[in-house]
């Protein structure tokens, strides 16, 4: 198996988290993992990626443009920004819910979350969007995002990956009193 994934959005959305776990539950099928994040501007509510290569052939941690299996999105617009790595036929994982960006916010520019979903629906063949505001009210958790993402993932197919591992993975990395939370997360789909 190979796989090439990007996790990508805004700071203090779970990103990195959900990057580890992913990693954690690759090399518990003892499948070789190259890892790069980007995090710098993680605390200024900036941009946060995650490249993950999965598999023998990932020989470097950066993905190349135009080959990643897999994107998912914590953020429509940083989705829309990591999309030139997507190979042809990838899939895409999006969460529906908008981050304003700092540069939008103090003026300099404008944000419209519903155009960057329907950019997303017309250029990407295997999305699936997930509504992340319907998700916290049942989940009574706007914080669980990044596990109901990776749960999206995992049931697209398009992760490599299987849920005992993930799950094993979360226990080891999450305090116990959040595993009933983050295991309902990781199963909830609409």
């Amino acid at each position: 198996m190979s796989k090439n994934i990007i996790l990508c959005g805004v700071g203090g959305q779970g990103t990195i988290l959900a990057s580890r776990l992913i990693a954690s539950a690759a090399m518990k099928k003892n499948l070789p993992i190259k890892t790069a994040e980007t995090i710098g501007m993680a605390q200024r509510g900036g941009s946060v990626f995650s490249h993950l290569r999965i598999g023998e052939d990932a020989s470097t941690p950066l993905i190349a443009k135009g080959t990643a299996d897999l994107i998912i999105g914590f953020e429509p617009g940083e989705t829309v920004r990591q999309l030139p790595f997507l190979k042809k036929g990838g899939a895409v994982v999006v969460s529906s819910r908008p981050v304003m960006p700092v540069s939008a916010m103090i003026g300099k520019s404008t944000y419209d979350a519903s155009a960057m979903i329907d950019y997303l629906k017309q250029n990407v063949e295997h999305l699936t969007i997930v509504d992340a505001d319907l998700a916290a009210q049942e989940l009574r958790s706007s914080k669980t995002l990044n596990v109901v993402l990776l749960g999206a993932a995992l049931r697209s197919g398009e992760l490599g990956l299987d849920e005992p591992e993930i799950i094993e993975s979360m226990k080891e990395r999450v305090p116990e009193k959040f595993w009933e939370l983050n295991l309902q997360s990781l199963s909830w789909s609409k």
